[in-house]
């Protein structure tokens, strides 16, 4: 199943962020049209969550990896959605 955008980067001190820093960490997307990182899993299988890059205006997929292969693509990409 669909878990969300990939590799977000979460409040750097959780224990002090406010409520706006919070909200805009949890119900915050940026929805492009195009090239997407997201995060899936496996849910009726072997229940493990990997990455995908997916083009959301075609459903096209340019592949998928584990989270920390898909990490280093990403990050090899310039780190952008």
């Amino acid at each position: 199943g669909y878990g969300g955008e990939a590799f977000r980067i979460r409040p750097a001190s959780p224990d002090t962020a406010d409520d706006d820093t919070w909200a805009d960490y949890l119900f915050m997307r940026t929805n492009p049209k195009g090239w997407n990182w997201e995060l899936w899993s496996h849910a009726t299988g072997c229940r493990k969550f990997f990455v995908v890059k997916r083009n959301t205006a075609t459903n096209s997929i340019a592949g998928s990896w584990t989270l920390s292969d898909g990490r280093k693509v990403y990050d090899a990409e310039g780190g952008s959605q």
